[in-house]
């Protein structure tokens, strides 16, 4: 019998079953249940561990994706071996190795920072730097996008922000509902709202940035392909570069800082920096050639701390390297 396609209503995934198949589209949903259920056991687990027991977790985890050759291990090779070519080749591989233990610890600090009061989140910001950046943009009275990259661990970032006011995050959904359930009651906080993806969650970022206020925006993900986003260099490599920062400073005459939360024993060291000169540049390709030299300036201050293991430079027209 001929096949047909269907979403799954438990997680919104897809899959194929055969026409009247009732037995294997029960077993299907079934399976999405158990797996929906298994991660957040997990995460809710996770997230009650004291912080340095989940980092050692974490740290356990990330060695093992570099010993086992692991998809994560393999992506971060080729990273590292496009933006560090001049590196040694051991050197590249001990830098992996730190990298992808550093990435365990971020994935096992996330629900731990999740599932934390808001008063215990301040208590581990031990360290500040250039906060005083902050303060002089709010006394503009201008509106403030924070580029927060994936270094460090940047779901610190919105609760400590909020001490300089109210913050608009834009983040993606899961296609798990029930997970998306969990991650938005964790994120949202007292003077912290999220932003869909979307046209409403860009109108919810023009909004906010006109009022005044801020918002986050992680500024190294890739956009959808033909979906705002153009190619610039990025450690000397062209990367499929997002034009919504450059598209909301133009349309709002707002301030872009830079801010990321760097592990340190015990807690975080909040960063503060100003962007590289040319990120508020009418061209397209110089804004985003500036946004990408921001972030890259901000890694270089801590490379083992970056999330080597996303595929930055897919979807760009020479192909991906991955």
């Amino acid at each position: 019998m001929a096949g047909a396609q269907t979403d799954c209503k438990v997680c919104q995934c897809s899959f194929r079953w055969r026409i009247n198949s009732g037995k294997l589209h029960l077993f299907l949903r079934l399976r999405c249940i158990l797996k929906q259920r298994f991660v957040l056991w997990l995460l809710k687990g996770v997230g009650r561990l004291p912080l340095g027991m989940a980092r050692a977790l974490g740290a356990c985890v990330g060695w093992l994706l570099y010993k086992t050759n692991s998809r994560a291990a393999r992506v971060t090779k080729v990273n590292l071996a496009l933006c560090f070519p001049a590196m040694p080749q051991p050197e590249r591989d001990q830098l992996a190795r730190k990298s992808l233990i550093e990435t365990g610890r971020t994935g096992a600090e996330i629900p731990v920072l999740w599932q934390r009061k808001e008063s215990w989140l301040r208590q581990h910001a031990l360290e500040y730097e250039g906060i005083e950046y902050i303060r002089r943009s709010r006394e503009a009275g201008k509106g403030i996008i924070m580029l927060t990259p994936h270094l460090g661990n940047w779901e610190l970032l919105p609760c400590i922000l909020t001490l300089h006011g109210k913050i608009t995050v834009l983040y993606q959904p899961p296609k798990d509902n029930a997970l998306e359930d969990y991650i938005a009651s964790a994120r949202r906080r007292s003077q912290v709202a999220l932003a869909p993806t979307n046209r409403r969650g860009v109108a919810m970022l023009i909004k906010a940035l006109k009022a005044g206020e801020m918002v986050g925006i992680l500024p190294d993900q890739v956009p959808d392909s033909g979906n705002g986003g153009v190619e610039a260099l990025f450690f000397g490599e062209p990367a499929m570069t997002m034009t919504l920062v450059h598209n909301l400073m133009r349309r709002t005459d707002c301030e872009v800082l830079m801010c990321y939360a760097l592990r340190v024993a015990g807690g975080f060291k909040v960063v503060v920096t100003p962007c590289e000169g040319g990120i508020n540049e009418p061209d397209l390709i110089v804004g985003a050639t500036a946004l990408n030299k921001t972030v890259q300036s901000s890694i270089e201050k801590a490379p083992a701390q970056y999330q080597w293991e996303y595929k930055r430079f897919k979807g760009r027209k020479q192909g991906e390297p991955y």
